[in-house]
C-alpha cells in the first residue's frame, strides 16, 4: 500500500485535505485503523515535533500537522469505538490555572496532544482545582497540563496539585506545568512531575513519564 506513506506526508506538511482523502481511502478498503495510527500519522507527529526542535518547523506547522492528524483520527475513532475496540489513546486534561485567562500556549499544547494520539479534554481558562479534579475523576485521565502567564496566578498551579493530595489522586495522574513565567525550579518546587518550556518539549516529556514509546497507543 505505497498510497500510505502519502498520509505519513499529509501529516508531516500540514495537509488536512489529503490526510482526511488518504484515511478515507484506506478505510474503504479495511486496512486496520491502528496501522494508520502508529505506522504513519504518531510517525509523522514525532518527526514534526524534531523538527521543530531543529527550528525547522515553527508554530504555524505545527498547528497545521495537528490539524491534518486530527482530521484523520476524527474518521477513525468512531470506528474504534463502533467495532467494540478501546479507544487506543490516553486522556490528558488541559487548563489554565484559575484566574488566569491567557490560553494560546495551552491551545498549541492540547493541539499537538491531540496530533500525537492523545485524547484531550481541554477545560479553557480560568480553571479551579476542583474542576480539574473532576475531569480527572470523569474521564479517567493520566495526564493534567497546567498552564499559567501570569507571576500571580503562578500559585494556583501548587493549589492544584495540594488539591490532588487532599483528594487522593494525586498519583493517579501525570501533572505537568508550563507557561511564560514557569522555570524548572518552580515546577520542582510545588511538587509536579515536570516542566518543560515549549509545546513540543512538553509532549516528548508527557509520553515519557507515561511510559509510551514510539507505538504508545498501539493496543494489539
Amino acid at each position: 500500500m505505497e498510497y500510505l506513506e502519502k498520509l505519513h506526508d499529509a501529516v508531516l506538511n500540514g495537509d488536512p485535505a489529503t490526510a482526511v482523502d488518504i484515511t478515507e481511502k484506506a478505510l474503504g478498503e479495511r486496512i486496520d485503523p491502528h496501522i494508520l495510527i502508529n505506522e504513519y500519522m504518531i510517525r509523522a507527529m514525532d518527526e514534526v515535533g524534531a523538527r521543530f526542535e531543529r527550528f525547522e518547523y515553527f508554530i504555524p506547522q505545527l498547528l497545521m500537522s495537528a490539524k491534518a492528524m486530527k482530521g484523520a483520527m476524527a474518521l477513525i475513532r468512531p470506528l474504534l469505538v463502533g467495532d467494540g475496540v478501546d479507544d487506543t489513546s490516553i486522556c490528558a486534561v488541559t487548563g489554565t490555572v484559575k484566574g488566569d485567562v491567557h490560553d494560546i500556549g495551552k491551545n498549541l499544547l492540547g493541539a499537538l496532544l491531540e496530533g500525537g494520539g492523545f485524547r484531550l479534554v481541554d477545560l479553557g481558562t480560568n480553571v479551579s482545582p476542583e474542576q480539574f479534579i473532576d475531569a480527572v475523576k470523569e474521564n479517567d485521565a493520566k495526564l493534567v497540563c497546567m498552564s499559567a502567564l501570569l507571576t500571580t496566578t503562578m500559585p494556583g498551579m501548587k493549589t492544584t496539585i495540594d488539591a490532588f493530595k487532599e483528594a487522593g489522586i494525586r498519583n493517579d495522574v501525570i501533572m505537568l506545568v508550563g507557561g511564560a513565567p514557569v522555570t524548572q525550579q518552580f515546577a520542582d518546587e510545588i511538587g509536579s512531575d515536570g516542566y518543560r518550556d515549549n509545546a513540543s518539549a512538553g509532549v516528548v516529556l508527557a509520553k515519557e513519564l507515561l511510559g509510551l514509546g514510539k507505538n504508545e497507543f498501539k493496543t494489539d
